[in-house]
């Protein structure tokens, strides 16, 4: 349980007749739940797709006839392709990440990715049985990877066009082949047409040398297009494509990570076009050249870039774009000096806010004492062409602070990142990884990484975490990730990943979930939420103040008199009441701010 504060984090006393009413900013939130847990209001879970029962429509690999096979596990990534013909009621086709990597005679060996097709439903969402041009028919469909591109890797994050084209990352970089993988044979770029690109159609690589790409996939068909040989060899985590189809922002988890820009020649066609890396002093232009016709240099494209001076960063993950803006997540490592040192005598460059942090610290961010627990979010701007910090994580602290010290909230390792446009406003949607679960990440004591996810209002031009509204928590062991907007602002589709066996059925599985009723006033809510879990809705109100659960309560004005008392309701009649300011005392005797209007 952690204590945290109500707004303005006082405790305070209106005398009255009656007594005192005594504001008590004192909350208890549970960090150890066993399911997804949502604050109080119109949102609702729906699960979605479970990794480990579901089973998923398979095609003809590694000469075994298709069929059905029980889903991969550790999903990650969430892509969205909307169903835009003409007549139909469908949404369209869901795309999700497996980070499991593992050996399997019919899905493929490596990592993977399913694909199904929803609708809505009233307020909730059915997924639509689907026939596919291969002769597959079902509900959940494995990715090919196999007979297309050859086997993939870890796949983490990905890329969601503006026309909804789909790319999912090989992330963990593969230094040697995985165990996992049996077929060691050279694989040839091309073999399957259409793998490879003009000027690298038959060119020859070691298997592991096939891994760590962004690789595009077909969700209507599932089935993986082409590998982006053009793009380099990278542990890839996240990218964004721009509203002009040709510009393409991509982010990698490594330290150093290098934010890569690729500019295709022809709007749609990225089999074509110039790769650049950020240099944040590069004189001109903050973005250098990297020769993406050489096969050579797409296979060591961090070597390259780092002997050109590339700004290095404290592991990039996910980006987006939002208003013709890229926004990406910088999850942050605990000691990144040491892995930093060898790259800067070879080149690289520091980001500007890391030596501002080193410096602060009283060191340099080459040496292992210079620490970044918590990360950021990123911006860049294509008309300064420059990188600026969004958001900082934290509060920072040297030692984790007691329960009943905690703050209310606390963002630490921004991992996931995506976007929802509700009632025409832009939110960043953030998720949490955490690295480690001392140093503030978790409250003394805490050993349980309780992953968050959090809204923040693009609107507010400089942000601090106390901007940032929660929206979930993941069940116990588990990460959150992969969480995207649906077009219609209705709903946000969110990963839960490798969480505990201990929970109960089905939050003891890697599965997708579905947070509905974002049209419901669902923004205003969370914006008086309390970290209680009981809120009061809506506020402002003008009719009827509802509540999030049967209570007693009391109601008093702005001179602390009480002026009504109710017993066991979940919603009052306030048509009588002036305009101004009252406040409700609930039958645990904790009280909330409302505003007649």
């Amino acid at each position: 349980m952690k204590k945290v504060l109500l707004a303005g984090g006082a405790i305070l006393a209106l005398a009255t007749a009656n007594g005192q009413i005594k504001f008590d900013p004192s909350i208890d939130t549970a960090f150890m739940n066993t399911e997804f847990k949502l604050p109080a209001s119109p949102l609702s879970t729906q699960v979605l797709f479970i990794g480990g029962v579901d089973m998923v429509e398979t095609t003809p690999t590694y000469g075994n006839p298709g069929g059905q096979k029980v889903a991969k596990q550790w999903h990650d990534f969430i892509g969205f392709t909307p169903d835009n013909a003409t007549g139909t009621s469908d949404l369209g086709w869901v795309s999700v990440n497996h980070e499991m990597v593992e050996q399997d005679n019919l899905i493929g060996d490596g990592g993977g990715m399913t694909t199904f097709k929803i609708k809505r439903e009233g307020d909730s969402l059915v997924i639509v049985n689907q026939t596919l041009g291969d002769g597959r028919s079902g509900t959940f469909f494995n990715v090919d990877f196999v007979n297309t591109v050859g086997e993939t890797g870890m796949n983490c994050g990905g890329i969601v066009s503006p026309d909804g084209r789909i790319w999912t990352a090989e992330e963990w970089w593969q230094g040697s082949l995985d165990p996992a993988f049996r077929d060691t044979a050279d694989f040839v770029v091309g073999t399957t047409t259409p793998a490879g690109f003009p000027g690298f159609n038959g060119a020859s690589m070691t298997k592991v040398e096939n891994l760590n790409y962004m690789v595009e996939i077909d969700p209507r068909e599932a089935k993986a297009i082409r590998k982006q040989y053009n793009w380099g060899r990278q542990p890839f985590e996240g990218g964004a494509v721009m509203p002009d189809n040709k510009t393409v922002y991509l982010g990698t988890d490594d330290t150093p990570g290098l934010f890569t820009k690729f500019v295709a020649t022809t709007a749609g066609d990225f089999t074509a076009g110039d790769l650049f890396v950020f240099k944040h002093d590069a004189t001109g232009a903050h973005w250098v050249q990297i020769d993406n016709s050489d096969f050579t240099t797409m296979l060591h494209y961090a070597d390259t870039a780092i002997a050109h001076g590339a700004t290095m960063f404290n592991r990039l993950e996910w980006v987006t774009e939002v208003n013709g803006k890229v926004y990406f997540t910088e999850t942050g490592r605990a000691n990144p000096g040491s892995r930093w040192a060898d790259d800067m005598a070879k080149g690289g460059v520091f980001a500007p806010h890391h030596v501002n942090r080193a410096t602060a610290q009283g060191t340099t961010p080459d040496n292992s004492a210079y620490v970044d627990y918590y990360g950021r979010v990123l911006m860049y701007d294509p008309a300064t062409d420059e990188v600026t910090v969004h958001l900082a994580g934290g509060p920072d602290y040297a030692t984790s602070p007691a329960v009943s010290a905690y703050p209310a909230i606390h963002l630490s390792n921004p991992d996931g990142l995506s976007k929802i446009t509700i009632n025409g406003q832009p939110y960043l949607i953030i998720c949490e990884d955490l690295n480690q679960t001392d140093f503030g990440s978790m409250p003394a004591g805490i050993g349980n990484a309780a992953c968050e996810i959090f809204l923040l209002d693009l609107s507010i031009a400089s942000p601090t975490v106390d901007d940032l509204l929660r929206i979930g928590i993941t069940p116990v062991g588990a990460e959150v990730t992969g969480a995207i907007g649906l077009p219609d602002g209705k709903t946000i589709l969110v990963n839960s990943q490798h969480p505990d066996g201990s929970n109960p059925y089905p939050w003891n599985n890697s599965l997708t979930v579905a947070i509905n009723g974002f049209d419901k006033n669902a923004i205003s809510i969370l914006e008086h939420q309390t970290a209680d879990g009981f809120t009061i809705y809506p506020n402002p109100v003008s009719r009827e103040l509802r509540f999030s659960e049967i209570t007693d309560a009391a109601i008093y004005d702005n001179s602390g008199k009480r002026i009504r008392v109710y017993r066991n309701t979940q919603s009052i009649d306030v048509t009588s009441l002036s305009k101004g300011v009252y406040y409700l005392q609930n039958g645990k005797g904790n009280t909330y701010k409302f505003i007649v209007e």
